[in-house]
Formats: structure tokens, sequence, C-alpha cells
């Protein structure tokens, strides 16, 4: 029954969408199991580069199917917008994408309640992208949400509604004192998706229990990184879900014992959007190439990303929690022209104390100091190199450090933004 889960390993944007692209031709299905249109997933495909927020990426290949597995929250509006970019393409998307019926919605009053919560917060924001992905979530486990499913019978959209808009108009009102949202307008916006969204709608995890029993190629991927992970991320500034292995089982439906193999998609430095500890963040000169040359602003939002050096303890902890098979390295292009460069491997925390262990508490992590490795920089362009071989000496010395450090072996090199630019290690099929 095999499985492959492409895993965030860092705070996202590490370049999973091009990795979930390039391994999409060599599987029959890829699944998307958690997260919302709050992650963009960027693929360029020869001059032309899209952005995926909610559709797997295996829907640039034909003859894949994509699914959107319950444990995604679904923006309507963003849904919609992207199919018909995507026809727009000429890709057919009919008897290709599958939408999991207990996927929960996301509500305009999810977008509304972040939004105000996040003002009001002030400097304690923890920096969402407004797409009303937390509220969401609290929703769904607080048993209060509005599934796909619901969307089926229109007197059961309607009670659920107008009991959630009341509520949420009680705390807009009385809280935050904001103007209050329109419960029949809402009612008749989702009442009219509903045609728009049935053809796609099924029983996902029936669709992939016979798909495995099949001996069909499955792919599952996530959406931001592990160490935004609700449980073990930076909490609190992390997403509401779980980017981590984990998550592909209860958002999918998936056995565990499904999964053979798990790919950590890794940058080959690290950044952050958002508010958070980020112990390895250069704000010089650095920080500005690795912006400027890795073109580092959100997907989603624009915003620019926040940069730093290579945090192999943040990594050894998340290939600890993941269980990492093996390594796609990314962006390691945008290290050309540095005259050296760095990897954190301990950090030095309260009390002069060195750990390589990444600190649980939030405290604990805005103290740590990284204690780093130098390297040999290169100046070659790698954006034309083929093969390993073909790597500059200080390069490959650099990849081989992160191997060795993670005891996990390297099966991706990505030298830019196109599919041809991946490199893939002897022994492993690109």
């Amino acid at each position: 029954m095999p499985v492959t889960v492409v895993i965030g390993s860092q705070w996202g944007d590490e370049g999973k969408g091009k990795i979930v692209d390039l391994l999409s031709a060599q599987v029959d299905i890829v699944a998307r199991y958690q997260g919302g249109a709050n992650a963009g997933h960027t693929i360029c495909i020869g001059d032309e580069t899209h952005v995926l927020h909610l559709v797997p990426s295996g829907i640039f290949h034909e003859g894949t199917q994509c699914v959107i597995g319950n444990g995604v929250v679904i923006d309507p509006v963003a849904l919609m917008e992207e199919i018909r970019m995507i026809r727009k393409l000429g890709i057919d998307v009919a008897g290709r994408l599958f939408i999991s019926h207990n996927a929960h919605l996301i509500m305009p009053y999810h977008k509304r309640i972040e939004e105000v919560r996040e003002r009001a917060r002030d400097a304690g924001a923890i920096g969402t992208t407004g797409r009303g992905i937390g509220p969401a979530y609290v929703d769904k486990f607080a048993r209060t949400g509005i599934r796909v499913v619901d969307l089926l019978d229109r007197d059961v959209l309607r009670k659920k509604l107008r009991l959630n808009i009341e509520e949420k108009n009680a705390i807009l009102r009385e809280v935050y004192k904001e103007e209050e949202l329109d419960v029949e307008a809402i009612v008749e916006e989702y009442v009219e998706f509903d045609k728009l969204i049935d053809p796609f709608v099924t029983d996902t995890t029936a669709l992939l229990g016979e798909a495995l029993a099949d001996g069909k190629e499955i792919l599952a991927e996530g959406a931001q990184g592990s160490l935004l992970d609700v449980d073990f991320g930076t909490y609190p500034f992390v997403t509401s879900s779980h980017p981590t292995a984990g998550g592909a089982c209860t958002g999918l439906g998936i056995p565990p014992t499904a999964i053979n193999r798990i790919i950590a998609i890794v940058k080959a430095y690290t950044t952050r959007v958002g508010n958070g500890p980020f112990p390895t963040e250069l704000d010089d000169e650095v920080g500005q190439h690795l912006r400027d040359i890795g073109h580092e602003y959100g997907a989603t939002t624009g915003r620019p990303r926040r940069c730093g050096w290579l945090d192999l303890v943040a990594l050894n902890y998340t290939s600890r929690i993941n269980g990492f098979t093996e390594l796609a390295i990314t962006k390691l292009d945008v290290m050309s022209g540095l005259d050296q460069v760095r990897a954190a491997t301990r950090y030095e925390v309260e009390g002069g104390k060195v750990t390589t262990r990444f600190p649980s508490h939030l405290e604990g992590l805005k103290k740590a100091s990284p204690l780093y490795e130098t390297l040999p920089g290169w100046s070659e362009n790698l954006t034309q190199v083929e093969t390993l071989d073909g790597l500059p000496e200080a390069a490959r010395s650099y990849l081989d450090f992160v191997s060795k450090n993670l005891n996990v072996p390297i099966s991706y090199v990505s030298t830019g933004p196109k599919r041809s630019q991946t490199i893939a290690v002897d022994g492993v099929a690109a």
C-alpha cells in the first residue's frame, strides 16, 4: 500500500509545490490533507508560473486524480476561483478532482472574526493571513462547523448558519463593536455554491481506500511546515492543523501502515512568515540577499519573508517527529554568491548551557542563540547544472554536511523554480 507523504520541514514555503508537481507524474492520486487557502504552492511550467492554494499540484498532470481531504478547510470563493483558473489553462478537472464530503467550509464570519481579533491583539498578533483558517478549525472542534455534506440539505444548512451567525454577530457587536453580518445573504450565497461544488463531492476516504487496495500510488501533500504544527510547532505562532506526517492519516482517512516514504522538503536556508521566534534570522545584507535572490515573498499574501541560515537543530527535531526517509533540498541556487555559508548545529540556551535539542516552549526558544558551523561558499550559477557531480565542490560539501547531520539521504536537489531545474540523486527516479 504505497503512500508517499511530502512534508514541509521548516516554517513552510520550502518549495513543496514544485516537488509535488515533479512527483505527480509518477503517481495515480495526489491528495491534500490539511490547511486551507492560507498556503500557496507555486508551480513553474515552462515560462508560466501558477499558484495553487487548495487544488493539489498534481492537477497539471493529465490522468492524475486529485483529492481535497476531510482535514482541509475550504474557502468556497477561493476554490471556485482556482478551478476557473485551471480550466482557463485548458485543463479539465471533471472526473479528476474529488472533494471530501466531510471537509469543513470557511464562512465569511470566520474571516471577519480573524480580522478583528488580530487587530485587537495589536503587538501580540499571531501574524495570520486573514483567510479565516483558525476560526474555521475552532468551529470544527467546537462541533459547530459547516461541512460540505451540510450543503446537501438546504433546511439544515439554513438552521446551522443562522445559529452560527447569530453567535458570531453577538461577538462582533458586544466584544469588538463591529458591524454585524447579514444572515440571509450568507445563506443564499452558500446555497448557490452547493450547485457549483456538487460534481466534485465524494466519499474520499472510500476512494483512497479502494485505490490502496488496488495497489495505486498515492502522494499526500500538506500545507505550511512542521514548525507550524499546532501541537509540535512554535505555539502559539502556528497554524491550526497538523502539517506533520500524522496529519496525513487523520486528514485523509488512510492507515499509518500505508505510508512507506516521507520526503522532507528542506530549503537550503530558513525562512519564516509572520511573527514568532526565529533563532537563525539574519537582519543584514545576507538576509536581504536570500530574500531578493530567492524571491522570498508570500505566494498567498505577498508579505516579505524573514530569512536566515539553515537551522539543523530545528530540522533534527522535525525529522524525529515525522520520520523523514529522504530529503529534497530546494533553492540551493539562491546560496550562490555568498563567500561562506553557515548552519546552526547547536543552541546556547539560558544559563549558558549548549544543547542540540529544540526547545519545547516559546520562552526557551526566544532566548536560544544559535551556534554555527561555517563552510566555504560558492560563486557559480547553479541553474543550469543537471547532475550532482556538476555542482561546485563547496555546494556538494554543504549538501553532504546537511545529510550527515540529519542522518537522512538526499534524493532531490532543486537548482531553480522550473521542473527541469531538479537534480535526481543517483538511485532515485526523477
